[in-house]
């Protein structure tokens, strides 16, 4: 029986609040905002944050769930996906940033792992536990990593379906070149790519994942929409592993 779709979605809303209300939704701001921040700023020390980047305006945070999990969080109260900060003309590329932190993964499981391992990871509004904006920084899941390798190719420069389902869900892809996303900001290209997202950015999550384009380095942006009647909450994050097994073997 199909369930109708208002019933869903008070579901699904359900659901997703269960996580925030067990535990403290503004945890990893508080941290940010009231330990991470002030140490840099008083002595030069990021502690408990791994990094602040003060001039850049994010810290990485080693998360407490999984070995190799690291997360990526603004100085600067941004809520998640829906906030209108995050495609402001002026906003930070934290996608970029959260890439350049990628090493830390292979420090953790203390190998060097290759790149299309790791991957980046912002989940819905409806996916999330936290309200300040994190970009989780981990391995992905090695069934992951098989369909990317083996449908990759298939993949062009406009969003599209990708394939096949990515851990039981539908996601849209598109690929970009450059090795660090510098050039290719994933909030944007979400947000102008695919009719209607820019409105409705909360409902979205968003993937990217390193690869091989034609021999050269890009990345496969992975998307997904909340959908209530099939309890998808958009969570990106579920396409990557916090228990990193793809390392036995890399």
């Amino acid at each position: 029986m199909r369930i109708p779709f208002r019933l869903a979605l008070t579901l699904l809303l359900a659901l997703a609040a269960a996580p925030a209300g067990a535990a403290n939704p503004d945890a990893l701001w508080q941290i940010v905002h009231d330990h991470c921040v002030p140490d840099q700023q008083a002595n030069g020390a990021p502690a408990p944050c791994t990094l602040v980047d003060l001039a850049h305006g994010y810290v990485v945070l080693k998360d407490r769930e999984g070995a190799t999990q690291f997360l990526l969080i603004p100085t600067a109260k941004v809520t998640g996906m829906e906030d209108p900060a995050i495609l402001a003309p002026i906003a930070p590329n934290y996608f970029a940033a959260a890439w350049q932190s990628h090493d830390l993964v292979s420090q953790r499981v203390q190998q060097m792992l290759p790149d299309d391992e790791v991957g980046l990871a912002i989940n819905s509004a409806y996916g999330r536990s936290q309200n300040q904006l994190h970009i989780h920084i981990d391995c992905l899941r090695t069934d992951v990593v098989t369909a990317l390798r083996a449908h990759g190719a298939a993949v062009g420069t406009a969003w599209a379906p990708f394939p096949v389902p990515l851990v039981g869900h539908p996601y849209l892809a598109r690929r970009v070149q450059g090795a660090d996303l510098s050039d290719a900001n994933p909030f944007t290209l979400l947000a102008d790519g695919v009719p209607g997202a820019r409105a409705d950015m909360g409902h979205w999550t968003i993937v990217a994942a390193p690869t091989t384009l034609a021999g050269a380095p890009g990345f496969l942006l992975l998307a997904d929409q909340l959908n209530p009647t099939t309890m998808d909450r958009a969570s990106g994050e579920e396409l990557q592993d916090h228990a990193c097994a793809i390392k036995a073997a890399s």
